[in-house]
């Protein structure tokens, strides 16, 4: 994990500014090379380009990674498409299935693998949908997303060894769910400097200065907790509370009287900020897999949920083979000069990490690290200190620097803590591929808990055992 700088990192977070907004200063020193784990993943094209249009740039190596071959070889010649069309002088691509060949001297890691999720999501999203868990992304939490992070932890952290010999230097990006867990098993176990990265955070902070009618760069504001938890305790405008307009908005939207008609969803966020006292960075449909609250009973998720992403069920399950079908068909169409390539550079955190790093210019980002302060205690003091926790983090020559965040409102902090204690027995259960570690995960699960007795639990999570065996080498 990101190792916390008690040398200038420790000040209480301020308002943030996106990515997006502004290019820092200066010029990078050197060329660099980045490695990008699973880069037939859909995040590679934007975020190589991200990278391509960083002003300031020196060049050098894009190292493309994936075991399978057709897509790496198409990600390999759409790479370097990109590259002629920006006109990014000094930079080339190299690809193979071969890790540790790619790795060798690598700057910057960026991880994107995706293990077995192909042949495992309708175990994932079936056998809890039986024991009465209903699930709409399930990759983050949940009977989804700790079987993800059994498949996937094991298969990172053999990566992080191979980075500890191979490029002990370089920073490690991951983008990979389940975040906090996968974060938490680096923490635990590697020497890497490791960060985890979302856009949620991005994502939300505009949605909120766009629903209060508040120019981006003009909102104060403040936001930390956990990848997917995390919340927006400060909301201003010129000193000026936002979020009594916010919750009366909400109010209308949950009442059926919304005063803005492009704007009726989102329905569990907005009661969450009612109820909580502040607004939560995911998504609707993912948030309600978090708490105990939302898809319990039909009438319940009736009332809150809506379709797709705002909280249909096996939403994920139901859809994501045919997304990934369509990925491949979208980046053949690119190749073939039939679908664009011309993108802005985009707020995704990786490039301006790297140019905040490679010019010494620093630069706030929020990002998932150890909320452990060697010597000065936590970065969220009522999180527990060995978990991993989402807070603002500044990036300059020294990498990635945690800033001290206090305390969360205790209710706020109590549901982040309710997701954490699963997240340490799922990180547990990978790291020592323990069967009994991953049925204790589950029964600390919050939406599992509120289903399902004990013994319903540990039958269920024997079962997708069972059903994914040639997926989980090793568990005893």
């Amino acid at each position: 994990m990101a190792k916390p700088s008690s040398k200038k990192s420790l000040g209480h977070a301020e308002h943030s500014k996106a990515a997006h907004t502004h290019s820092l200063a200066g010029e990078f020193l050197r060329p660099i090379k980045i490695t990008m784990l699973g880069a037939g993943s859909g995040f590679t094209p934007k975020l190589v380009n991200d990278v391509l249009r960083t002003p300031g740039n020196k060049g050098g190596v894009i190292a493309l990674v994936d075991i399978d071959l057709k897509r790496l070889s198409a990600m390999k010649r759409l790479i370097g498409k990109v590259i002629d069309l920006v006109g990014a002088k000094g930079w080339k691509v190299i690809a193979s299935p071969d890790r540790r060949a790619m790795l060798k001297g690598s700057d910057y890691i960026v991880n994107c693998i995706e293990v077995s999720g192909l042949e495992c999501v309708r175990h994932d999203n079936d056998i809890p949908a039986k024991y009465g868990v209903s699930q709409c992304i399930g990759d983050t939490i949940g009977p989804g997303g700790l079987f993800k992070a059994l498949r996937t932890i094991p298969v990172w952290l053999a990566a992080l060894r191979d980075a500890e010999e191979l490029c002990p230097e370089a920073i490690v990006l991951n983008y990979t769910n389940p975040m906090n867990m996968l974060c938490l098993a680096a923490q635990r176990t590697s020497a890497m400097s490791v960060v985890g990265l979302c856009h949620s955070v991005q994502g939300t902070s505009h949605l909120l200065s766009k629903r209060a009618g508040i120019p981006y760069d003009a909102m104060e504001w403040e936001c930390a907790g956990i990848n997917h938890l995390a919340w927006f305790v400060k909301l201003r405008h010129q000193g000026k509370d936002l979020y009594p307009l916010l919750k009366k908005l909400a109010e209308q939207d949950i009442a059926g009287k919304p005063s803005n008609p492009d704007d009726v969803g989102d329905i569990v966020r907005k009661d969450m900020m009612l109820h909580f006292g502040a607004f939560i960075t995911e998504s609707s449909g993912h948030l309600s897999e978090y708490l105990p609250y939302y898809r319990k009973r039909p009438e319940i998720l009736e009332k809150y949920g809506r379709s797709g992403y705002d909280g249909e069920t096996s939403f994920y399950a139901d859809n994501w083979p045919t997304w990934r079908k369509n990925a491949d068909a979208s980046r053949e169409a690119m190749l073939k000069g039939k679908e664009s390539i011309t993108w802005d550079r985009t707020w995704e955190y990786a490039s301006w990490i790297i140019e905040a790093r490679e010019k010494d210019s620093p630069f706030r980002i929020h990002g998932n690290v150890s909320n452990n302060v060697e010597g000065s205690g936590a970065l969220i003091t009522n999180l527990p200190a060995s978990g991993c926790v989402e807070v603002a983090c500044m990036v300059d020559r020294n990498g990635i620097n945690p800033t001290r965040f206090g305390a969360l409102p205790p209710q706020m902090a109590a549901l982040c803590a309710s997701n954490m204690s699963m997240f340490e027995l799922g990180a547990t259960a990978a790291i020592e591929r323990s069967k009994e570690a991953a049925i204790y995960a589950l029964m600390l699960d919050p939406l599992t808990a509120a289903m399902c007795s004990p013994a319903e639990i540990k039958k269920m999570t024997l079962e997708l055992f069972e059903a994914e065996k040639s997926f989980l080498p090793k568990y005893k």
